[in-house]
């Protein structure tokens, strides 16, 4: 059973006994966007803003938004009445592109039929903080006395040795975690510790490698 982390609650706005609600208005129009005013005023419109305030219609900034739709644009700012092909672009470490394809959903590989798997791969857990960049964590609970042996031992495994060990997705657990359609997909890391007959199992999820650059040459080589 999984249960993302829950940070301690923050102090919360507002004045005693009375309470904070927000609202959402009207920022600006398409004719006081950055383009637009560009081909009104020039490349150089700083001193039309000071003159005149042509960026501001009266009429509309201000106004309080209601409930709103989503609607697709096109690069001449035109609404449009299809959903747009979508187009996959994969690029190289140097950040070229590499290579184009048409978009296909990812399914997610977490649920009750493709749990995670143990690779038996494990790494000291100072030598992932230092390769990893960790942007999410999860805690693994037990459900009953039986998973909460299970999990419990492979908590004091993992704390007496003073590693994580990689988990993997997908049926021979060699794929990325990935945990709704289309999600990012992760490295998954798993931690434990543990504290008398209490325990934690974080997974901690990366979807970010660290590595040194490359020494530049030396001129004349």
């Amino acid at each position: 059973m999984f249960g993302s982390l829950k940070p301690a609650p923050g102090p919360q706005l507002g004045l005693p006994s009375k309470p904070v609600h927000f609202e959402r208005y009207l920022a600006s129009t398409p004719e006081g966007l950055h383009e637009q005013m560009q081909k009104a005023h020039g490349e150089d419109y700083g001193q039309a803003l000071i003159d005149g305030d042509p960026e501001v219609d009266l009429e509309q900034v201000g106004r309080a938004i209601g409930e709103t739709s989503q609607v697709y644009l096109s690069a001449e700012g035109e609404v449009l009445h299809a959903p747009p092909k979508l187009v996959e672009v994969i690029l190289d470490p140097e950040g070229e592109e590499k290579e184009r394809r048409d978009w296909e959903d990812k399914q997610a590989n977490v649920n009750d039929e493709l749990p995670v798997r143990w690779t038996g791969r494990k790494m000291k857990k100072e030598d992932a903080l230092h390769r990893f960049v960790f942007s999410r964590t999860i805690q693994i609970a037990h459900s009953d006395g039986l998973t909460y042996d299970y999990l419990y031992g492979i908590a004091s495994e993992l704390a007496e040795s003073g590693e994580m060990v990689l988990m993997g997705g997908g049926p021979k657990g060699k794929d990325p975690l990935v945990f709704q359609t289309n999600g990012t997909p992760y490295r998954g890391f798993l931690e434990g510790r543990v504290d008398g007959k209490r325990y934690q199992l974080l997974l901690h999820l990366s979807n970010m490698e660290l590595k040194r650059p490359a020494p530049a040459e030396e001129e004349g080589k």
